[in-house]
């Protein structure tokens, strides 16, 4: 499938949420088909977001799925004008694969993005030098020749924080990853002033288990959560591999790792205290 015919991640995300509403007001494809005058497989290709829904035809479904609340409605149009819009990070071509534009996708269109990091800062609070050395880190992921473009990608996602209307950050980083002295000790100290420098930004929280905590719900690994509106619920999960990543949508899926990081955020130190780790282990770096 090429680049153009993949389906968008906001596309799937609204046939994913045309079919709920369809299954919901128990309706079959046959009954959509009817009320758009076309083929079931035309619903199909909907929903699995392979082609698009104008205006006209999303209102006659969400009509015949009893979908009456305006916000709701006004929610799945945007969701459908937007559906075939891609990102910047596609003007750089090869060097971001399929899956990793998928995560770029979910993390631009984020209101809330909450993530559990027990090995690394998150991607959205790295400096470029920490980025560098990451990245050069593991050459069986990342090939040499990639690693400033790559670098480049990461900076820009930043925006998502700074933008006009940011999206909520809530990251909760075990101590682990503090201490690991990436790319020396030069770039290290750089990292953690700058991540008690994003810990001030109004929209970002930053909360540390400590070490001496022992065990941690945290032990499924880092993960990643993005909630689409005004409301914290998440409805995207990403999971990262070496070479690839890996989401989750299933109601019970999220649920159970929105579990997790409440547990994770129990067991960790409030910001304020998480702060004063931060800036105590730059001093000592």
């Amino acid at each position: 499938m090429t680049d153009e015919s993949r389906p968008t991640v906001r596309g799937r995300r609204l046939g994913s949420e045309l079919r709920r509403l369809r299954e919901s007001a128990s309706k079959s494809t046959d009954d959509a088909a009817g009320a758009l005058k076309c083929s079931r497989a035309k619903i199909s290709r909907i929903e699995t977001g392979i082609v698009g829904i104008r205006r006209l035809d999303l209102g006659i479904l969400l009509d015949l799925y009893g979908v009456t609340e305006l916000q709701d409605r006004d929610a799945l149009e945007t969701l459908a004008r937007e559906s075939k819009k891609r990102g910047w990070w596609h003007d750089y071509g090869d060097t971001v694969p399929p899956a990793f534009a998928d995560f770029l996708d979910l993390e631009g269109d984020a209101r809330y993005i909450r993530t559990w990091q027990p090995l690394v800062i998150p991607g959205l609070l790295q400096t470029e030098t920490y980025a560098r050395a990451l990245l050069g880190a593991n050459p069986a992921a990342v090939r040499p020749e990639r690693i400033d473009l790559l670098v480049k990608v990461r900076m820009e996602r930043k925006a998502v924080l700074t933008k006009s209307d940011p999206a909520r950050f809530c990251a909760i980083i075990w101590e682990a990853a503090l201490r690991c002295p990436v790319g020396g000790a030069d770039v290290h100290r750089a990292q953690l002033h700058h991540l008690a420098e994003a810990a001030q930004l109004p929209n970002v929280t930053i909360q540390v288990v400590p070490l001496d905590v022992g065990a941690t719900a945290g032990a499924c690994g880092a993960f990643v959560m993005f909630g689409f509106t005004d409301s914290s619920a998440s409805g995207a999960v990403a999971l990262e591999t070496l070479t690839s990543s890996h989401y989750l949508e299933e109601e019970a899926e999220l649920d159970g790792y929105g579990l997790v990081f409440d547990y994770l955020r129990s067991s960790a130190l409030n910001p304020a205290q998480s702060l004063d780790m931060i800036t105590a282990i730059a001093a000592k770096t």
